[in-house]
């Protein structure tokens, strides 16, 4: 079983990575939903690989739960990430959210979370102090990446802000949103792996996928794109910590 689940990561990890650097699905009309699909994948398949079952299931329920909720909870109110709402674009919704949504949130948390923990090297990882720094890190790591995602997925009409904003369209309340979202999952997940979970960092070329898969989404940033003062951005925002991240997992010594 594990074989296979190794393979299998290997496998969605190279269509992952296929489907960052060309335009296959998009031509095909599958798009960012068939994307997403092929990402969860591979994050669900590396986080079994080398953290168990029972810790993938605890991550995946967690962040599709909190960032449903706190989804719908923005869409009705508009208080949390500012007022916007979804496009039928994205597919069949739950409430006001498409269902991909939540999935997106997942495949975006666990490749920031390995960059925190290869970031926080050293921190004790069970400790108050070590829950709530690799939470904030982790945090900044992923809404770095909204930084240089939202701005194109709105223009390409996912989503819609209804009063716009000042950083290219989106409002500036929407990354505060990101913080505090992705923060309150972070943190319940450093308390529930705290005795089981991520106590060292992840080392060697198998354990490192997924912040290789946040190196190469910070490449494809920084390429021209219909944005192109986006590439600047996606130089610090991504590119910077995922660099650093990419060196330190597959660079330092055990």
């Amino acid at each position: 079983m594990n074989r296979w689940i190794n393979w299998s990561t290997w496998v969605f990890f190279a269509a992952t990575m296929y489907l960052i650097l060309t335009e296959a699905l998009w031509t095909s009309g599958l798009g960012n939903v068939g994307f997403t699909l092929v990402f969860v994948l591979f994050a669900v398949l590396h986080c079994t690989a080398t953290e168990g079952f029972s810790s993938t299931s605890q991550l995946f329920v967690l962040s599709a739960v909190v960032a449903y909720a706190m989804e719908e909870i923005g869409v009705r109110t508009g208080l949390i990430y500012g007022p916007y709402h979804y496009s039928d674009m994205l597919g069949t919704k739950l409430g006001h959210v498409p269902i991909i949504i939540p999935l997106a949130w997942f495949m975006m948390i666990y490749p920031s979370w390995r960059v925190a923990q290869a970031l926080l090297r050293g921190v004790d990882s069970r400790s108050m102090g070590g829950i709530v720094a690799r939470a904030v890190v982790a945090a900044l790591a992923m809404t770095g990446w909204d930084m240089v995602m939202d701005p194109g997925m709105a223009e390409g009409g996912n989503w819609v802000w209804e009063r716009g904003g000042p950083y290219f369209g989106v409002p500036l309340r929407n990354y505060l949103g990101w913080l505090v979202t992705t923060f309150l999952i972070y943190g319940a997940l450093g308390w529930l792996w705290r005795r089981v979970g991520l106590t060292t960092p992840a080392r060697g070329i198998f354990a490192a996928l997924p912040v290789i898969a946040y190196a190469f989404f910070a490449v494809r940033y920084m390429t021209p794109n219909h944005i192109p003062a986006l590439q600047v951005v996606a130089v610090f925002s991504m590119g910077l910590p995922g660099f650093i991240a990419l060196v330190r997992v597959l660079m330092t010594a055990p």
